[in-house]
């Protein structure tokens, strides 16, 4: 690969990850951090550059990696490839790397912020203020739930549901889980209570999802689930959209068979549902998970740690296709 590769950066990274990629390679970049980058402008700069630079909300599906013959790399800053077509890639001889899981700390910080805007209708009271409606400190108008001492129902207990239960702890919260495996260490450290899915749902007052998605978790919570909970509960979902039926979804809350919903991720992001728009009982992050800038500078380090390796003519430690990199760094992809 030649010493001076070039690489298309597809938005904004921390300057300390870019001013190293600099110095390795010639860099263009997405200047504009505010919408993911039209699809017109990825094909058009896929042709020009040796590896792409993306992130996880960029879809790199067959037509974006058939777009450059001579693409050597994607070099994504994501955790798992979800929006990579890693099949394609390997067939035609692209590396693709990843990050290691680092984000549970920075997504448990964001999914106890949603469980206590929602609960708490602390969206509402903020747009209240704003438009000089200030309805009396004991006034009922934006009464809430209680989070503290609640029960929480944490779908999936893997890093991100573990962290997410010692918040959860703070505010004296009953603990109970459910997932394809037993978590004994983390039960006895974290006071958790395994149960079936079905039992889990009846009981919990915030149904916490932190499953991975795929095909066996598409649409997990649909009607059916949604028919189970309290009318007094939330679900909280930081995990990925179609874990959740979002037209289901729509019809528990339209129907009241749900209180309310946090959302960080979503169904067909970046697009809503205009129906989830329109409700107060339902508060919305563009995918925030990781969003901390420390942790975002680490996670762009990393992924430039995976171009260096790959210019380096070396295995980069977070591949997902290795048995394609000899061909890679021969240089004969």
């Amino acid at each position: 690969m030649s010493a001076r590769a070039r690489v298309f950066v597809t938005q904004p990274i921390a300057p300390s990850a870019l001013a190293r990629l600099r110095a390795i390679a010639d860099v263009k970049i997405n200047a504009d951090s505010s919408k993911i980058l039209a699809r017109s402008k990825l094909l058009a700069a896929v042709k020009k550059c040796d590896i792409l630079f993306s992130l996880l909300h960029d879809t790199i599906d067959r037509a974006v990696l058939a777009a450059n013959p001579k693409l050597k790399a994607v070099a994504a800053m994501n955790i798992t490839p979800d929006r990579i077509d890693v099949a394609e890639a390997t067939r035609r001889g692209i590396a693709v790397t990843v990050i290691p899981p680092i984000v549970a700390e920075s997504v448990a910080d964001l999914h106890l912020g949603l469980m206590l805007a929602v609960a708490r209708r602390m969206i509402e009271g903020d747009r209240s203020v704003r438009a000089s409606r200030f309805p009396g400190s004991q006034s009922n108008h934006f009464a809430g739930s209680f989070v503290y001492g609640k029960t929480i129902g944490l779908i999936g207990a893997g890093r991100i549901g573990q962290a997410t239960a010692q918040r959860a702890r703070g505010f004296k919260m009953r603990i109970i889980y459910w997932g394809p495996r037993r978590k004994p260490d983390a039960e006895r450290e974290l006071q958790m209570e395994y149960m079936p899915l079905d039992q889990l749902l009846a009981q919990a007052d915030f149904v916490s999802l932190h499953q991975p998605y795929n095909a066996e978790t598409h649409h997990m919570i649909s009607d059916r689930e949604f028919a189970l909970m309290k009318p007094t509960a939330f679900i909280i979902n930081t995990a990925r959209g179609a874990v959740i039926d979002e037209a289901a979804m729509v019809r528990a809350l339209k129907k009241k068979r749900i209180a309310g919903a946090g959302l960080d991720v979503f169904e067909n992001e970046p697009k809503v549902s205009p129906a989830l728009l329109k409700m107060k009982n339902v508060v919305l992050t563009p995918h925030l998970g990781s969003a901390v800038m420390e942790l975002r500078e680490a996670m762009a380090n990393i992924v430039v740690d995976n171009i260096q390796a790959l210019l380096d003519g070396r295995a980069p430690p977070n591949c997902v296709n290795p048995q394609i990199l000899p061909q890679v760094l021969s240089g004969k992809s």
